[in-house]
């Protein structure tokens, strides 16, 4: 297949220079019914193709013109036999993999530390977590995935799961060895599905880990809008297929998608994939270049350390994404948040992430060198005014036991519900999610019995200054949980 071509995106170019007179939606007419403060700031480009899925355009939830031929390119591209353009960012993508596989009752796989949108697809599907709990990093304070081993167990305990879930690579940048884990899954005839929302670029660069596909995963959900250059919201679902039909996820993602596709989403989809074919490693290769030029200089300042391949040590850091900068502040005398927030007031700078003890940048190809250097800059005068304690601090990281599973998240989630104080609720059943980051990893979901251990970690956090998110009430006073059936007197 040509890699150069475009046909979603060319497609709607053709239709647009007809200067078609529309009677169907949306309602500005290619903006002329719109604020103009707001037309004018978004151009008359972007307006045209603002459109829906009229025939000539094809439609996402049967494609037989422009936009299957856009997804096949995009499998060839990617190294799938299908992919799937999504519209409802990897979120939906994740939700149509394990809606895919997984029915009322049936067992899936998990890593602890997922993404709210894993647990979302477990509620809708009515299946039930297996969950493996990922390697902690007690240097920087954060989690990394499962380990072969882990899932090797996890597959002889539960042989008839519908499947494995597996983030690769971490929001961090690291993987696991994806392709022994693929290899474990399949000896059991389970697919593996892989949260690939951080990792678009890697099938484009050999110095990078394995993509999903190249390591041979049924399913993969992968953001091109984080790294690939399409609009924000915009993401594919890739499939190899065998063990998972392309007819069932065709049927499952036409389910969770909106009926009013937005047209731009799918262009910059098109032509992300064509500038990702065509120059990905070109890419990459700049970003790796800028990500080593500020891990050099970075770790030049006093009181930051920012960790390159030494990072990966076990079976659970397999490999790692050095586009992905981790810079560790916790001999500078501050908070990650506090840096964060400090880059932000004082130099205009904007960090993809924060915690107790990181900030972590993300190098994409649209980056420059001297972005670079105000990063370094910036950090080197912090470093400077900080009262820094050049001491090495070990960082106690510790999860406690996964609670046990009582009912479903799906039943739990539906169920009939009462307010109780969180202190008094060791022992009733969760009806919401708690998780404190860092490391991410959820305390308790719908369906578990909440114990002792966990509330006094709850508190633990809190009293560390670390978010706890999930439950209505967020002064964690109160907490809703399955009401009990009392015996009629």
């Amino acid at each position: 297949m040509n890699q150069n071509e475009t046909p979603l995106f060319t497609g709607l170019k053709k239709h647009v220079g007809k200067k078609p007179t529309q009677f169907h939606i949306p309602g500005h007419k290619a903006g002329k019914g719109m604020d103009e403060e707001f037309r004018q700031f978004i151009g008359e480009n972007a307006l045209s193709i603002d459109l829906i899925n009229i025939q000539p355009l094809d439609d996402l939830h049967h494609p037989q013109g422009m936009i299957r031929e856009a997804q096949e390119l995009a499998a060839e591209a990617f190294g799938a036999d299908y992919t799937f353009f999504s519209v409802q960012g990897t979120s939906g993508a994740i939700m149509t993999m394990i809606m895919s596989v997984c029915q009322p009752g049936d067992k899936i796989i998990v890593p602890r530390n997922v993404h709210k949108s894993i647990t979302t697809a477990i509620i809708l599907s009515g299946a039930k977590p297996v969950f493996i709990h990922p390697e902690l990093d007690d240097r920087f304070g954060i989690s990394h995935g499962i380990t072969p081993e882990a899932v090797q167990r996890a597959c002889e305990a539960h042989p008839y799961a519908k499947g494995v879930l597996v983030i690769n690579p971490t929001y961090f940048g690291i993987t696991a060895d994806l392709k022994k884990i693929v290899d474990i899954a399949h000896s059991f005839d389970i697919p593996v599905l892989v949260d690939e929302a951080h990792g678009v670029h890697i099938h484009f660069h050999e110095r990078l880990p394995l993509s999903a596909m190249q390591a041979g995963a049924d399913l993969a959900a992968t953001s091109v809008h984080k790294l690939g250059g399409s609009l924000t919201q915009s993401s594919v679902l890739n499939l190899r297929e065998g063990l998972v039909s392309h007819e069932r996820v065709q049927t499952v993602m036409s389910m969770l998608t909106t009926t009013s596709t937005s047209y731009i989403l799918l262009a910059s989809l098109d032509t992300a994939r064509r500038h990702l074919a065509i120059n990905g490693r070109q890419m990459v290769e700049k970003a790796l270049h800028l990500a080593e030029m500020a891990r050099n200089e970075i770790n030049k300042i006093p009181s930051l350390y920012c960790p390159g391949i030494e990072i990966l040590e076990s079976e659970a850091t397999y490999d790692y994404d050095p586009t992905k900068v981790i810079i560790s502040v916790k001999n500078l005398g501050m908070t990650g948040y506090d840096v964060e927030v400090w880059l932000r007031e004082h130099r205009a700078i904007e960090v993809e992430l924060s915690d107790l003890y990181n900030i972590l940048c993300i190098i994409a190809p649209g980056d420059r060198e001297e972005d670079i250097q105000l990063l370094t800059e910036a950090l080197m005068e912090l470093s400077q005014t900080c009262s820094s304690t050049y001491e090495h601090k070990e960082v106690a990281v510790k999860v406690p036991e996964i609670p046990v599973l009582s009912l479903t998240p799906r039943d739990a989630f539906y169920a009939s519900t009462e307010i109780v104080p969180l202190r008094k609720a060791v022992g009733r059943i969760s009806a919401e999610f708690v998780m404190v980051y860092p490391p991410g990893i959820p305390i308790f979901i719908p369906g578990e019995i909440i114990t002792e251990e966990n509330i006094s970690y709850i508190h633990e956090n809190i009293e560390a200054g670390l978010p706890v998110q999930g439950p209505e009430d967020d002064t964690l006073e109160t907490i809703h949980v399955i009401t009990e059936q009392r015996a009629f007197k």
